[in-house]
């Protein structure tokens, strides 16, 4: 297997975490052949770090805010790549050992895999409920997700995290690559074309970076929002699929996590949480439709 790798990340001011990212993936026991930044400038304070001595070629892409898009800006980075394999992450996922790339590249092996994407581990110091949802969402075993999995996993076999996750290039460019627009969720749009084409997607549980977010409540609706735009505009991949089911399961997981660790105590914060994701995800769907019907 050709093993040259060219790492992606879009960043937008990035803080002293992002050096951090840089140094791990200098580190890895497979080399990326190159990283290529996507620099999304605002007028503002749009200074990268000083990354001028890793040893390794950075090719560094400025872009305008009102140009950025999920998909589209990602896309755009893929076509400054001849790798067979290209690794998208986030600013701030910071790999956790040597062994990420190899990890995400060992199912790669199987021709029908088109995408491995990497376990996200809580950051420390991070609070009890991200940590639960990262631990419900990236547990410590592999999974194989493909078109027989729909009727068991419903939306979750479309799984798929950009924070860390490799593709298959000439997978990607025979499927068109990532949706030019949309709110969020290009790599479960993604996934979902490759299931439906006959591909794999392997969570690859042995890849492992550092990546969490303590959203406050009203951060996180308003991602929920989002994330419920993004799923009603792309009814060819979600309509019919059940979400709902799978929120009911997480919010069953998160109970016992916290019964079991004798947090009882945070239940109410918990149902909290729930409440205004699926509240959020809901007024996004409503969103979504109200759009098209004012078009």
């Amino acid at each position: 297997m050709n093993e040259c790798v060219d790492i992606v990340i879009p960043v937008y001011r990035p803080g002293a975490e992002f050096t951090d990212v840089i140094k791990m993936l200098v580190s890895q026991d497979i080399r990326p052949r190159k990283i290529i930044i996507m620099n999304t400038l605002d007028g503002g304070d749009d200074t990268l770090p000083d990354l001028s001595s890793f040893s390794v070629s950075i090719e560094i892409h400025n872009i305008r805010k009102e140009e950025f898009d999920h998909g589209k800006t990602r896309n755009e980075a893929a076509s400054y790549s001849d790798a067979p394999y290209l690794v998208f992450m986030t600013m701030d996922a910071v790999p956790a050992d040597e062994k990420l790339i190899s990890s995400l590249l060992k199912p790669m092996s199987d021709e029908k895999t088109a995408v491995s994407y990497a376990r996200q581990l809580p950051k420390e110091g991070c609070s009890t409920l991200e940590r639960i949802n990262r631990t419900y969402n990236y547990p410590a075993s592999d999974r194989k997700k493909g078109l027989s999995d729909l009727e068991n996993l419903g939306v979750k076999t479309f799984f798929c995290s950009n924070a860390c996750a490799c593709y298959k290039k000439e997978v990607f460019d025979s499927l068109g690559g990532f949706v030019n627009k949309t709110l969020f969720n290009e790599d479960m749009i993604y996934a979902s074309k490759a299931v439906r084409a006959g591909y794999f997607i392997y969570y690859a549980s042995s890849a492992r970076v550092y990546h969490s977010h303590d959203y406050t409540l009203s951060e996180q609706y308003h991602r929920n929002i989002d994330l419920g735009m993004s799923q009603a505009e792309h009814p060819e991949v979600f309509e019919g699929i059940s979400s709902e089911s799978e929120g009911m399961r997480f919010v069953k997981t998160g109970m016992r996590m916290l019964s079991d660790e004798g947090k009882l105590r945070l239940v109410p914060k918990f149902i909290l949480f729930c409440a205004v994701r699926y509240l959020g995800f809901r007024k996004g769907k409503k969103l979504a439709r109200l759009n098209r019907h004012s078009c």
